[in-house]
């Protein structure tokens, strides 16, 4: 019959088929019948009955019962010789070895231990083929569905099944990492890589799963960074959304962006790493931001503008006119739906600090206990305000401290900078006349000045570019500096 024979000779070759003696006893010679010297493999396929096994290893031994290519020929693999390299599943079933594995995927991947038809194949499952256009996790964490998979390694390889977060997200592992790493986190706080400020494993592969309150979004910054300078190598990936099927937002690699914010309630980061060159990892500090219905904050190197809805102090049982900030002469103007404080950056009782290179300007708006008697959400109203400036724009955070969901408010702005031409090396003949005519091989000195109140900021300038067009520096650019 091609891969086994329905003729007598197949007792002698051992290759008879497995309804052999179903179906051609009449025209061959049955075995000997069992005794209690010939135990029978009947329902004893893998096991060791004594004097001969029922186990695929039998006919690497040769103790074979007389009927286990009766039962037990179709429901094993050909045996492999064993050796001192090769784990065993003997009391480790469910687990990886290293070189194979004893778990009930083995026989998917083909990684199987070569005991392992002898110990762990009648104490796990194997993996389920459901004939469905979606098949379900149900019953079925840890297995692959054929279309689609309900292993914690679809998270990497993007084929989750439709249902695996509602069966399976908190009962499988993440694979790959010898560290602990990633889990679910909800309001604010922060994260890093495994083994941080230590160098991070080879093959990681982490999974965070960050949950704001309901109505809230998510405000996300990499506080360190230090990855192998290969952008395909090591990597966070973050999505917008509770997995990552969700829209991706972005990648983070070394001087990469370093600031993300959800459209909703949920964020997912991943960090993954291959077997090369390992860094120290990252910090992440993320914080549950109020949506721009509730407030906002903008910040520049001059000003900052807080602005809060009405109706979102209304909620908690406060009137604008009692808001006040650090230096209590600093009052807002209260309009008809907002509380707006604008006020200069190094003034109103704003602190500077300097974070990784970022500086950092914070403050906190408090409010007036009210003598009317009303009462109020909180014990007591305080919003701390966070204004980061990057080397290259601003990002700005707000949130409440005593608030049950800790929110905040974040915004977005840029350095105030202004650039002069000067036809002296001490910057003494200043260019005013527009156009300015310039003959060839003639010096030109650039000037550019950062406004701001704070002197001990430091300027770098990374690229200038001229064009012969006001509104087009893309055509013909000519590049003074080009990447510092």
């Amino acid at each position: 019959m091609g891969s086994c024979s329905c003729s007598s000779s197949c007792e002698y070759n051992g290759n008879c088929c497995h309804d052999y003696y179903s179906y051609c006893s009449s025209v061959t010679h049955w075995p000997v019948d069992p005794t209690a010297d010939h135990p029978s493999c009947r329902y004893n396929c893998g096991g060791h009955m004594g004097s001969c096994s029922c186990s695929s290893s039998c006919e690497y031994y040769g103790n074979c019962c007389h009927d286990y290519y009766s039962y037990c020929s179709y429901t094993t693999e050909s045996p492999v010789e064993p050796t001192t390299d090769q784990p065993s599943c003997r009391n480790n079933c469910g687990r990886h070895m290293g070189s194979c594995s004893c778990t009930s995927s083995c026989p998917y991947y083909g990684n199987c231990c070569q005991d392992y038809s002898s110990y762990c194949s009648y104490t796990t499952h194997w993996p389920v083929y459901p004939t469905t256009d979606q098949p379900s996790c149900l019953y079925n964490c840890g297995g692959h569905m054929g279309s689609c998979s309900c292993s914690s390694s679809c998270e990497y390889y993007g084929n989750c099944c439709h249902d695996y977060y509602s069966y399976c997200y908190y009962s499988t592992e993440q694979p790959g990492t010898a560290s602990p790493c990633g889990g679910s986190l909800f309001g604010s706080g922060n994260f890093s890589s495994p083994n941080h400020p230590n160098h991070y494993d080879d093959n990681a592969y982490c999974v965070w799963y960050l949950r704001a309150a309901d109505d809230h979004r998510i405000f996300l910054s990499f506080t360190y960074l230090e990855l192998e300078n290969c952008c395909s190598c090591d990597y966070i990936s973050i999505y917008d959304g509770p997995s990552v099927s969700s829209r991706f937002l972005g990648k983070v690699c070394n001087d990469s962006q370093s600031t993300f914010y959800s459209t909703s309630k949920y964020m997912t980061v991943v960090f993954r790493t291959d077997s090369s060159v390992v860094g120290r990892g990252f910090s992440a500090d993320f914080l549950t931001s109020l949506p721009p219905s509730s407030g906002r904050l903008s910040c520049s190197s001059d000003n900052m503008t807080i602005a809060i809805e009405r109706s979102y102090l209304s909620s908690l049982g406060y009137d604008g006119n009692s808001l006040y900030l650090n230096d209590p002469n600093c009052r807002p103007r209260v309009n008809r739906y907002q509380v707006v404080f604008n006020y200069p950056i190094d003034t109103c009782g704003n602190v500077q600090k300097l974070e990784n290179g970022r500086v950092v300007y914070t403050n906190t708006i408090r409010a007036y206990t009210t003598n009317y008697g009303e009462i109020t959400r909180e014990s007591y109203f305080k919003l701390s305000v966070e204004c980061r400036m990057d080397q290259d724009s601003v990002a700005q955070t707000m949130f409440l401290i005593h608030h049950r969901d800790n929110s905040s408010i974040t915004g977005t702005g840029k350095f105030n900078t202004t650039m002069d031409y000067y036809t002296s090396r001490n910057f003494y003949n200043k260019v005013t006349q527009v156009p300015y005519k310039v003959t060839l091989n003639q010096n030109m000195y650039v000037q550019v000045d950062l406004k701001s109140h704070e002197g001990n900021l430091v300027l770098f300038l990374d690229t200038c570019v001229t064009s012969p067009s006001p509104h087009d520096f893309t055509s013909r650019p000519y590049y003074l500096v080009r990447n510092g």
